[in-house]
């Protein structure tokens, strides 16, 4: 499991819970100031999950104002980017003369070293929070400076995988061993790095490794967005991409992989959940399996047998059913 530190207000008493927020926001990014109209009876969730020497933190709270001071920021400045992926809510951030406003599924970034203001909407705001070394971050100062305060949004392209990235990981941050949280780590700071360089259009001035590990992401995005579509093939995968067939390989070969076995195996797991769905009880094997791009029954069984130890037929059999249900 990660490394992973929860915060939760409730669990203290009511006078105690505005003051240890803001410590603990501190804690988190840097020393900031808070201000809230909900201070005498403050509620607010946090999961610091730590991923090497990036953190990811999952967070609910009630309306904020945080305010990050040029004293704060004289007293201790830990020099680190933060950016929040807004969930629910809305908010504005001031930098002075600049200013810019969040809705859902929209990316706020700040830099420690910069005096700033953010106001939030009425609560409850969620969000997902970062906190990068600004050493890990293969982008100038100078460049990262430009990107602070640009609109950058979740739902499309590059900030769209950095969104599905964030979300699995705090859904399913249980599902990890310690010693993949530097890995894991290495993965987020090249997808902030390729949402910057592409906010700024400079992504070809990434390193190499970079721009690699994140078009190997998007590809598999691109993948497990198209299994139903049975001319998903390298070729088809290469061409959507612009890079060569032997290019492709070489991005999965990096991974210990290849791209017709992670088609395979992400076919197989895409069945194997709609064999044990209750919903598709019915729905005979033959059309589940060619939902999934084995339009040929005797190959999806023997895939099957091999990845799983079974027959698609034994496994929905050995299933549980749900309460007045019949096997």
């Amino acid at each position: 499991m990660l490394p992973e530190t929860v915060f939760h207000s409730e669990d203290l008493p009511a006078s105690e819970r505005f003051d240890a927020w803001q410590a603990c926001m501190s804690r988190t990014h840097a020393p900031l100031q808070l201000d809230s109209e909900c201070a005498a009876n403050f509620r607010a969730h946090q999961r610091l999950i730590g991923l090497g020497a990036v953190s990811v933190w999952p967070a609910t709270f009630e309306q904020l104002v945080f305010m990050r001071t040029p004293r704060l920021i004289r007293q201790s400045d830990p020099e680190v980017y933060h950016l929040s992926l807004m969930l629910r809510g809305e908010a504005v951030a001031s930098w002075g003369r600049q200013g810019s406003s969040y809705q859902p599924f929209d990316f706020h970034t700040n830099d420690s070293s910069r005096p700033y203001e953010i106001w939030t909407g009425q609560g409850p705001i969620s969000s997902v929070g970062i906190e990068i070394p600004k050493a890990l971050l293969p982008i100038p100062g100078n460049k990262v400076d430009q990107v602070i305060g640009q609109h950058m949004s979740g739902r499309a392209g590059i900030g769209a995988l950095l969104a599905q990235f964030l979300t699995t990981l705090a859904a399913d941050a249980g599902h990890y061993q310690p010693t993949d949280g530097p890995r894991l780590g290495t993965v987020l700071v090249d997808l902030v790095a390729t949402m910057f360089a592409h906010t700024l259009e400079a992504e070809p001035a990434l390193p190499p490794e970079t721009r690699a590990r994140t078009l190997t992401l998007r590809i598999k995005a691109f993948i497990r967005s198209n299994l139903h579509d049975p001319d998903l093939t390298p070729g088809h995968i290469a061409a959507v991409h612009h890079v060569s067939r032997g290019y492709l390989h070489r991005l999965f070969q990096a991974e210990a992989d290849t791209v017709a076995s992670y088609i395979r195996s992400q076919r197989l797991e895409g069945a194997r959940r709609d064999l044990i769905d209750p919903a598709l009880r019915a729905t005979p094997v033959h059309v589940i399996a060619t939902r999934w791009g084995f339009p040929r029954a005797a190959d999806f069984t023997r895939a099957f047998r091999t990845a799983y130890g079974t027959t698609p037929t034994d496994h929905r059999q050995q299933a549980p059913s749900l309460p007045g249900q019949a096997s």
